[in-house]
């Protein structure tokens, strides 16, 4: 990804990109049901790598596979490149955690730009509070093991309805996260950087009395005039 790229991603918001994308057919881009762990008031932008879990059975996910150094689950947290965003497919079951805080604090430290699952996590407080943007379901406390295997890394995953590609621009804000396929990334990049400009404009107008009525979606010119006067002001 462009380091001109993330900039753009890091000031816009999903909505704006779930528009962007829509407008070239994609509609179903934003992770369902899966909610930040704590607000950080900044986008979390990178590419995704990815996790794989499957249904547990029994006598493969017992406690001592924790004493595995091959165990997918720690292999991914070890092998996720800084700047990447661990995505993890949890079939959408937040009854046992997909991580908890000791395995999170390894990915903050190694560099992960961020990590999600449509699963939950344990110890969610204490991953709340940690320099790393974390989304999942909800609080979970039992261990991965008593319903998920971890079986696959990096390879393509589902994470709450969405496809997830190795490699696609994960983008999350303080209310939900989409995945850019990353060949759409600098042109969406590029057109939800224009958009959140005009949206900020309109926003000061309406707070200032102005209708929505061909200001938004601008359909009257008068409104391109002002834009522009308003954008070399502001230096947007």
């Amino acid at each position: 990804m462009k380091p001109e790229t993330k900039e753009k991603l890091m000031g816009v918001s999903v909505a704006t990109l779930a528009t962007a994308l829509f407008k070239r057919g994609l509609r179903n881009q934003v992770i369902q049901d899966v909610r930040p762990v704590a607000r950080k008031g900044r986008n979390m932008v990178g590419p995704a790598f990815t996790l794989r879990y499957m249904p547990a059975r029994e006598d493969r996910n017992t406690l001592a596979e924790f004493r595995n150094p091959q165990h997918p689950q720690r292999q991914a947290i070890e092998q996720c490149p800084a700047g990447h965003v661990l995505v993890m497919d949890s079939r959408k079951d937040p009854r046992a955690a997909s991580a908890g805080d000791i395995l999170i604090t390894r990915l903050m430290v190694r560099g992960g730009a961020g990590v999600v699952t449509d699963g939950g996590f344990r110890d969610s407080i204490v991953i709340g509070e940690l320099d790393i943007p974390a989304y999942h379901n909800r609080p979970s406390s039992p261990t991965n093991l008593t319903l998920h295997e971890a079986i696959d890394i990096n390879v393509p995953i589902g994470c709450g309805d969405v496809a997830v590609f190795p490699g696609d621009i994960v983008v999350g804000d303080d209310d939900s996260v989409i995945i850019i396929p990353a060949h759409l990334a600098d042109e969406v990049a590029d057109e939800a950087h224009e958009m959140t400009a005009y949206e900020d404009f309109v926003v000061e107008q309406v707070k200032a009395g102005e209708t929505i009525i061909g200001l938004y979606p601008r359909t009257r010119d008068e409104h391109l005039k002002t834009f522009e006067a308003w954008r070399k002001k502001n230096k947007r």
